[in-house]
């Protein structure tokens, strides 16, 4: 690896360069370094044959398997002894998920049958893995308690319930005796509608494991008895959230955030301990779920560990135009990468192949006489390097189901281990306005007919959400605009743009009728908002910026579309417009209730608009004397459904049009590329059209020409889900004809 980091790789890049240039310079050749080139390459080659197990060739005999004998630095590090009682233990948790296992003794919980238990995965600062069971969490949901229900009713209740849960079940495999562990009175209150800041007597059922959630639900909807009290049915509340969300809800754990478990809370498994153990972590603990800590991802918590990414890529002897299937076509090599989190380069380059394979500069290669073995060291190599995550090109579709399916079929065991794979407002019934007793301006009524309480009187769940996701975002754009290291500058940046993401995605949610939290009146609501303040934008900036006002022209809007407005001022200067959209931006904001805030964006000029959703122009935001760039929306330069001569030609279009000033120009190019396509000038790879199978031929509702060329064509690589199909249309009497050959998307596309 050593001699990789020192030279790079020749420097091949010259004629990449001059196809970055501009487009009217002249080639320049350059004298040929192609001698010089192979020399170097042969150096190196030579270099890494002589290097301890960093490349070349390692036959291994028939009968043997991979060995991590071949570079011990493969391994984690060593991890020092662990004192639950005197050290802490600290990880950053990277997967999470329960099972069912025997209780624990000295863990909350049940102490007989099978119990949930929460399994997070993560690794140390040090790099060391750990697997943590966390105890004493157990799933519940809630119902509201019936009118005269009290504290002496519980028992019975919960008596009743758990009857009818064991009458329900068809069988009980795991010998569950309790199914209800406990019922209590709580109050609480609805998200939906407005109820005069009134928690009310809900009941909080905690059932034994998660699946018996969903019959318990079922039997209180459908209609329950107990004690006095008549059969009736019972909304359930929170009974679809998956039992590791509620986890992390209930102890502040969000996805990747670090861990403490403090000394004296935790008990470690140890592996001389027949039995205890159930994973190859170094570290293997036991703790109660009220003990651990959680750290938010803020300051030194937003750092990661050395976590192990492990890229691979398989290779198959298929069968000339059929898809290579596991139980006939065999795995004839895997190419694997290994590279820590914040290094530059991968510390392990492997080749597991069948038979041999010419030599790789930078690479180990490993041959094997047998598929079986092959499969078998690169199984035994993957636990030996423990990969926190596993990556590659469409590796959760056909990769990895096809090792597995391969194993299976040769009969390896235990082939692989668990890897992380990589591939509101509260609304206010109508009916309840004057029972409530809220005065006219105590809620606001929507475009829409909805009716809304103020803040005032109540603040709604949605609104303190979004408070916080927004000013979460605002804190990481603070420190990024602190942080100098480029690495934490990008997970600041990649942190802030999933925070506006969220923010953004309240409002979707809730317009989502089969989602988790549907609420259609706040999103037609804020759908009748938008279009509503446009409208008053457009009236505001048409009637004060007027001639008969001081202004130097009558101030236009040109388009308006979702939650932005374009105007066209009619001053002389870049410059005047930007301090004129500023000015009005501040005015239009000043009539709108607070937080709503119109800000200026950008300038477009000169600016082409071609019908809804389509224009393009030159950007000005940062600077009035020279654009940002060209902007281009929904026109085919920046849509990924048309071939590349179409995409280059309206490009360079725009180029004469916006930037030259010349319109003539830009005909007349068209012209020549319209010639040209008509002659038969243009190579044929600038007309293919690339769209993407997203699901089998016979899931589409139409016929498509690239589902009906998926079906037609002959190819050595059969199309799988989420393959591009590149096509090419072509005169004939059948529309859907065309010729071209499939490739899945990591190979080359060859057309005939």
């Amino acid at each position: 690896m050593e001699f990789k980091k020192r030279n790079g790789g020749p420097a091949m890049g010259g004629a990449s360069q001059a196809k970055k240039g501009k487009m009217n310079t002249e080639w320049e050749d350059s004298p040929s370094q192609f001698e010089e080139e192979l020399a170097l390459f042969d150096e190196m080659e030579m270099e890494a044959e002589s290097g301890e197990g960093q490349a070349g060739h390692d036959v291994i005999p028939e009968g043997d398997l991979f060995s991590a004998d071949l570079n011990p630095r493969w391994k984690r590090p060593h991890a020092p002894p662990l004192q639950p009682i005197s050290d802490t233990l600290i990880f950053q948790q990277i997967d999470l998920d329960y099972y069912l296992g025997s209780a624990v003794a000295g863990m909350p919980g049940q102490v007989q049958g099978k119990v949930p238990i929460v399994r997070m995965f993560g690794v140390t600062d040090s790099g060391n893995s750990v697997c943590c069971h966390v105890h004493g969490f157990a799933p519940y949901f809630y119902v509201p308690a019936p009118n005269g229900f009290i504290n002496a009713h519980l028992a019975e209740f919960q008596r009743e319930l758990n009857s009818a849960v064991l009458k329900d079940m068809r069988s009980n495999k795991d010998n569950i005796a309790v199914t209800v562990l406990a019922v209590d009175i709580t109050k609480k209150e609805s998200m939906y509608h407005y109820h005069g800041n009134k928690p009310l007597d809900f009941l909080r059922i905690t059932m034994a494991m998660p699946r018996l959630i969903a019959p318990a639900k079922r039997l209180l909807e459908q209609g329950f008895k107990f004690a006095n009290f008549a059969t009736q049915s019972y909304q359930a509340y929170e009974a679809n959230i998956d039992f590791e969300i509620r986890f992390m809800v209930d102890s502040d754990v969000v996805g990747c955030c670090w861990i403490e478990l403090p000394k004296g809370k935790y008990r470690l498994r140890e592996e001389r301990s027949e039995g205890q153990t159930v994973s190859l972590c170094q570290y293997e603990v036991d703790v109660a779920w009220n003990h651990l800590v959680s750290h938010p991802a803020e300051e030194e918590w937003q750092r990661i560990a050395p976590l192990r990414v492990l890229s691979f890529d398989i290779e198959c002897a298929g069968r000339k135009g059929v898809f290579p299937e596991p139980e006939i076509d065999p795995v004839i090599q895997i190419a694997s990468m290994v590279q820590r989190q914040g290094e530059k380069e991968p510390f392990i380059r492997m080749v597991f192949t069948l038979q041999s394979c010419a030599s790789i500069v930078g690479s180990q290669i490993l041959c094997f006489t047998q598929e079986k073995l092959l499969l078998q060291s690169w199984a035994e190599f993957v636990r030996t390097v423990d990969p926190d995550i596993i990556t590659g090109y469409n590796i959760q579709n056909f990769d990895l189901p096809y090792l597995l399916n391969r194993a299976a079929t040769l009969k390896v065991t235990c082939f692989l281990l668990r890897f992380i794979y990589f591939d509101l407002f509260v609304c206010v019934c109508k009916s309840q306005v004057d029972k409530l007793s809220l005065a006219p301006e105590d809620f606001i009524k929507t475009p829409t007919g909805d009716l809304f309480v103020k803040s005032s009187v109540r603040k709604g769940l949605l609104p303190e959400i979004l408070e916080n996701l927004l000013s979460a975002r605002k804190r990481a754009k603070a420190e990024l605009k602190k942080e100098t290291d480029p690495f934490k500058k990008q997970v600041l940046d990649g942190r802030q743009l999933a925070l506006k993401i969220s923010a953004n995605s309240v409002y979707g949610f809730t317009g989502a009728q089969v989602g988790k939290l549907p609420c259609l009146e706040i999103s037609q609501s804020v759908t009748g908002f938008g279009r509503q303040m446009i409208e008053q934008t457009k009236q505001l900036v048409e009637s004060r910026y007027t001639i008969s006002n001081g202004y130097q022209a009558d101030a236009k809007v040109v388009y308006g579309d979702t939650d932005s407005v374009m105007v066209k001022l009619g001053v002389a200067t870049v410059q005047e417009t930007m301090n004129l959209g500023k000015e009005a931006a501040d005015w239009v904001s000043s009539h709108f209730v607070p937080p709503i805030k119109l800000e200026f964006e950008k300038v477009y000029y000169p600016y082409l608009l071609i019908n809804k959703k389509r224009y393009a122009g030159l950007y000005f935001s940062s600077n009035a004397e020279h654009h940002d760039k060209m902007d281009c929306k929904g026109i085919e330069t920046v849509r990924r459904d048309n071939c590349p001569l179409v995409a280059n030609l309206i490009n360079t279009c725009l180029q004469n049009i916006l930037i030259d000033r010349d319109p003539d120009g830009a005909v007349a190019h068209a012209k020549e590329v319209i010639s040209d396509l008509l002659c038969n000038r243009i190579d044929i790879s600038q007309l293919v059209i690339t769209k993407e199978l997203t699901r089998t031929a016979q899931e589409y509702a139409g016929k498509q020409a690239h589902v009906e060329l998926a079906e037609r064509c002959v190819f050595t690589h059969s199309t799988t889900w989420s393959s591009s199909c590149p096509n090419l249309y072509c005169a004939s009497l059948n529309p859907y004809w065309a010729r071209a050959k499939l490739r899945l998307a990591w190979n080359e596309n060859d057309l005939y």
